[in-house]
């Protein structure tokens, strides 16, 4: 099983000159904790968690220099730590030095990468693109869905039925205002996340019941009203 076989893909992103203000609102409204600043082509430059908007905060209320930290030269007053500090978009404030992989990567690997690197999530990119995301929530519903403690090769209808099933939402409106995840292991289709309505739930179930090599269908998935300038 591989980073694409768990990621989540309709990720929300923001662009660069977007404000502080603006992408601390889409992380409440959409209930995630942080988001990838891509730009027009879809390259990843970085990412805004909510550490880094906390970590900006504090930088409004910070105390004054000492004086002779100002003399001596205080290492920690670099231009980029100021410009987080102090910045007022999403390019500002992001940290950019961000740990990603490709689509390929197994899923044990990215296990390894938030672990050791102490992440809550991985961004996944092929050449240059953003084309993903995995969290730690991902790798665990990975775990649920294989039902072992080894990981195994998802099978080639598997990764089809999964596909389909993405291909068939980006054409509604009503699943890209959601933020779910979609996992697929023996022919049984496992739904995460939040989605607007119970219509929605309904309309999400009877898709991958209408694709062939479906045998079930477990649905995880909690209702979220959309925000009002959604609606």
């Amino acid at each position: 099983m591989f980073a694409k076989d768990i990621m989540t893909t309709n990720v929300i992103t923001a662009a660069p000159e977007q404000t502080v203000a603006d992408v601390a609102k889409l992380l409440i409204d959409r209930r995630i904790s942080a988001v990838p600043v891509v730009d027009g082509e879809g390259n990843l430059l970085g990412i805004v968690s909510e550490g880094d908007l906390v970590h900006r905060v504090m930088g409004d209320i910070e105390a004054p220099r000492s004086w002779w930290l100002t003399i001596l030269g205080d290492p920690s007053d670099i231009p980029d730590e100021y410009v987080k500090l102090h910045g007022t978009t999403a390019g500002d404030v992001m940290t950019k030095d961000v740990i990603t992989a490709p689509s390929f990567t197994p899923v044990a690997s990215i296990a390894e990468m938030l672990e050791g690197k102490h992440i809550k999530r991985v961004p996944i990119v092929d050449e240059g693109k953003l084309v993903g995301i995995v969290s730690r929530a991902n790798v665990i519903q990975a775990l649920i869905a294989q039902a072992s403690e080894t990981t195994k090769e998802v099978s080639k209808s598997d990764q089809d039925i999964r596909q389909n099933l993405l291909d068939e939402f980006s054409n509604h409106a009503w699943s890209s205002a959601s933020t779910f995840n979609v996992v697929v292991s023996d022919g049984v289709v496992r739904y995460w996340g939040f989605v607007e309505s119970d219509s929605a739930k309904e309309a999400m179930r009877i898709a991958a019941e209408n694709i062939p090599g479906v045998k079930s269908v477990e649905s995880n998935l909690g209702v979220a009203a959309r925000p009002p300038e959604y609606i």
